[in-house]
């Protein structure tokens, strides 16, 4: 497979002695890892994509201040943004039906829950290989509209399809992205590198035939990983999963565990903490998976926020969510503001000419070549029961040239979103740290770690 494309080789591990569902590994690898894009493209790729996640999301609509960010990547703004920019960053790699196990490619989405290809479509988006043949596999089985999982209308499920009495879904994103079609079951197959193969039989997901909006050419759909019902955990009955993203710039594979992952000390580098998962709000986004978070600390200053600015404040805005999806962490105007202003205050370097003068800018400063660069210093989040401190290279990049021409330096890798918007601790910030979604206890658990070792 190519490097646009995210590796998906997993193996079926043994049955633990306690009796325990056995685990699968996967190895992932982001979509613009090995492209030769320089550090200041990296940037403003992630910075695109993570924009329009929270802009199709969560932004108001027009007269609520929607223009409010407008400006977040004006700094990065060279060169142009294709539909490329909308993929998401990691995309799992596996096979449905036999005797012939067919290729799928789903985007990783801890932020939706539907399982879904495309499949015999009529409206299809392109893709890296043909759409599922459905009539290819012989244990492929259609659900039924009277199935308690379509008749209960979960996940936009619309009921019978006419002449088959099938589950019909319909299901669509906040971005106007959406795919219809029908719910089935077959096999799931993942491939070792040693070429055995982990079947896991009887995983329902949707079969999509009209699918249009923001999916990239890397994708045939989605592998939603949140709460509900038909997301990936769901189907496998995860009592957890984790993953461990190795730093972006040296193009190395991920690993991901699907069940009970390795010994959490194995590689650790740090302690291992964890924070609960708070309740998830009423709503259209009631499985997300969000955490408490109390405040932030820059240096040795904590800023001047408690914890209410961060609570769900109407089931559709505010709170914080941890989500694979989002390239780079956001954090709402005010809290943004606060941040930028105080890194500015501790780092004796000139700013970059936008944003010196734009207040809801990506903070990008400029370093002399002559001169060594000054520490950054320290970003801490506070979080319930734990305090994430992050290394340097999770929420600094050195950029060649952040203003066209005028010089390198160092960027935070920082979002500004709308004043409504939730906290997102986005997948940068998340490198080299191993974190678990325990969903049988209701927390999440986190240790830096060397991931390529894992």
């Amino acid at each position: 497979m190519c490097a646009l494309h995210v590796l998906f080789l997993a193996v079926l591990l043994a049955m633990s002695a306690t009796g325990h569902a056995a685990a699968l590994r996967a190895d992932l690898r982001h979509v613009d890892s090995g492209r030769g894009f320089t550090k200041r493209e990296l940037l403003r790729r992630m910075a695109t994509r993570s924009r329009a996640r929270v802009d199709s999301r969560w932004s108001p609509p027009p007269g609520r201040g929607a223009n409010a960010h407008a400006a977040v990547t004006a700094p990065l703004t060279r060169g142009t943004v294709g539909k490329e920019e909308f993929n998401s960053d990691y995309v799992i790699h596996f096979a449905i039906g036999t005797p012939q196990p067919q290729p799928v490619a789903l985007a990783l989405d801890t932020g939706s829950d539907l399982v879904w290809t495309q499949c015999d479509c009529d409206v299809c988006f392109d893709q890296p290989f043909p759409a599922l043949n459905t009539s290819a596999s012989d244990t492929l089985r259609g659900v039924s509209c009277y199935d308690p999982l379509c008749a209960r209308g979960r996940l936009k499920l619309s009921g019978c399809a006419a002449g088959d009495n099938l589950c019909l879904y319909v299901y669509s994103y906040a971005d106007k992205s959406m795919t219809t079609g029908l719910i089935f079951e077959d096999t799931f197959s993942f491939k070792a590198p040693n070429g055995k193969v982990a079947a896991v039989p009887n995983l329902r997901f949707g079969c999509g035939m009209y699918n249009a909006g923001k999916f990239g050419p890397t994708e045939s759909g989605v592998a939603g990983f949140a709460r509900g019902p038909l997301s990936l955990p769901s189907l496998l009955k995860l009592p957890r999963f984790s993953h461990c993203f190795t730093t972006l710039v040296e193009s190395r594979t991920s690993p991901m565990f699907l069940g009970t992952p390795d010994n959490l000390g194995a590689q650790a580098t740090g302690p291992i903490q964890s924070t609960p998962f708070v309740r998830s709000p009423a709503g259209p986004f009631g499985t997300l998976y969000y955490i408490s978070l109390k405040g932030i600390t820059v240096g040795k200053t904590r800023l001047p926020f408690d914890a209410s600015e961060f609570a769900v404040k109407d089931g559709i805005s505010g709170g914080t969510i941890i989500d694979s999806g989002s390239s780079i962490t956001s954090f709402p105007l005010p809290v943004f503001r606060s941040l930028r202003k105080a890194f500015m205050s501790q780092v004796p370097l000139p700013v970059a000419n936008v944003s010196a003068t734009d207040p809801d800018t990506m903070l990008c400063f400029l370093t002399s070549p002559k001169k060594e660069a000054p520490a950054m210093p320290k970003l801490i989040l506070h979080l319930d029961g734990a305090d994430w401190d992050l290394p340097r290279e999770n929420y600094v990049l050195d950029v060649e040239d952040v203003d066209d021409g005028s010089g390198g330096g160092p960027c935070l890798v920082i979002n500004s979103a709308d004043e409504s918007s939730p906290t997102i601790i986005g997948n940068f910030q998340q490198q080299n740290t191993h974190i678990v979604y325990d969903l049988e206890k209701n927390k999440l658990v986190f240790v830096p770690a060397r991931c390529d070792k894992l």
